[in-house]
């Protein structure tokens, strides 16, 4: 019985093994920060904090990798632009507090704009390249963990981090912070999950433009 080679594109033990442990010590850096927000005492989880400049930082990152990616025109330029257009759009909102403060109230909404619908004109105006370059990677670990990351900020955490829910939870014990880090924690979960996303994304493009030469 005959064994049909694995596609290009498919990773090996070792390196999934590799991967798996800088994935991992990723993690566990990041999660420690979070740890020395829980004992910082006054201003836990707040727009200063540890865990939300973290966050920033892993949608910047994120940002920067699409860029990447879109500078490789034979790579998934327009998938990379959509992606990387929403990832910078929602490192603006993170730092929404900031932009209202330093430079005009509702200076988020305008750059969040500025930013969403050019990057919408260019992909419905090549919207058949950019659905041949989505079904390449609709089967991918980067996709599949940028959708989990996706579900999970933008779903998940929203609806776990209710006041509501935490007020019939904890009843007449019920303090914000407790509310704030469930909230902030699930969602840098989500986000660790795009950054982790967009780097197996970067690392399949790799391996594709190598196997074709």
């Amino acid at each position: 019985m005959t064994h049909s080679p694995p596609p290009p594109e498919a990773i090996g033990f070792k390196a999934t093994c590799l991967r798996a442990l800088c994935y991992i010590l990723i993690i566990v850096s990041i999660m420690q920060l979070v740890m020395l927000d829980a004992q910082s005492g006054v201003g836990r989880f707040s727009e200063m904090s540890l865990t939300e400049l973290t966050q920033s930082a892993l949608l910047l990152l994120s940002s920067l990798l699409m860029v990447y990616l879109y500078r490789r025109p034979d790579a998934i330029p327009n998938v990379s632009l959509l992606l990387g257009a929403f990832l910078f759009a929602s490192f603006v909102r993170e730092n929404d507090a900031w932009l209202d403060r330093y430079v005009f109230d509702g200076a988020w909404q305008v750059i969040v704009t500025l930013i969403v619908l050019p990057t919408l004109f260019v992909v419905i105006r090549h919207r058949h390249a950019f659905v041949e370059e989505f079904k390449s990677i609709s089967n991918s670990l980067g996709f599949g963990m940028f959708a989990a990351g996706f579900l999970m900020t933008y779903v998940f955490s929203r609806l776990y981090g209710r006041t509501a829910f935490w007020e019939a939870m904890l009843g007449e014990s019920f303090q914000r912070v407790i509310k704030d880090a469930a909230e902030e924690v699930t969602e840098l979960a989500g986000y660790m999950l795009l950054f982790l996303a967009c780097i197996e994304l970067v690392l399949l493009v790799r391996r594709r433009l190598r196997s074709h030469g």
